[in-house]
């Protein structure tokens, strides 16, 4: 059995979600192997390596997480409430090497209870803080409160897929659904994205914008 930590050393909780939160990279995939070592590890009391797991995943908790809550102060709130929800239930983790799709489900379950208490909390007059940069701010907000519109099992999708960078057949497995219903969730959730730009250009009286347009090729190819 691996040593615990030292009172005196920083505790893994703290470490694992400290710092400041700017805009995410696009993360290497991870070693299976590799990080299926770590957990077994982790889930034994190896406080380091819990700690090398949630640095690991870090980028990939801060799209996620800022997808889904659009504010930057709340997605750090999520991933600390994550980390310690993860290191509390390590020892129930009964497959290591699916220990990073362990972990995004309790992040999106983080995330789903937190945009719960936000929408109890703002007024509806509040603007969305941005998650990109870009060219066009407003076409950047209409895409985010287009997303933040869908049901969540869509809008759980559409985040796997367009902000993870998933395969569709790794959503399934992440899902425990057939790919085919993941195709078709999909499909309806670039329609309903599809219907409400409709919306936006018809108040607007703008014409297609990039990302609708990308939606469309999306769905043709599905």
């Amino acid at each position: 059995m691996h040593e615990r930590m030292n009172e005196s050393e920083p505790r893994p909780l703290e470490a694992a979600s400290s710092g400041s939160i700017g805009m995410a990279k696009r993360a290497v995939p991870p070693d299976p192997t590799r990080e299926s070592e770590l957990a077994m590890r982790a889930r034994s009391g190896d406080d380091e390596a819990f700690l090398t797991l949630m640095a690991n995943a870090r980028d990939s908790m801060l799209r996620i997480s800022l997808a889904y809550l659009r504010s930057e102060d709340a997605a750090l709130e999520a991933i600390q409430e994550t980390t310690c929800r993860a290191y509390a239930k390590l020892r129930k983790l009964r497959e290591p090497a699916y220990f990073r799709t362990w972990l995004i489900r309790i992040l999106m379950n983080v995330c789903a209870d937190e945009q719960k208490r936000l929408r109890r909390q703002r007024p509806s007059s509040a603007l969305p803080e941005r998650i990109a940069s870009g060219d066009n701010p407003g076409e950047d907000w209409m895409i985010e409160d287009a997303i933040a519109g869908l049901p969540p099992k869509l809008r759980q999708i559409v985040i796997l897929k367009y902000v993870e960078d998933m395969t569709l057949s790794d959503i399934a497995r992440w899902l425990k659904r057939p790919e085919g219903t993941v195709k078709t969730w999909l499909n309806k959730a670039l329609v309903a994205l599809r219907k409400q730009a409709g919306k936006e250009e018809a108040r607007d009286g703008r014409g297609t914008t990039g990302w609708v347009r990308a939606a469309d090729r999306e769905a043709d190819r599905l």
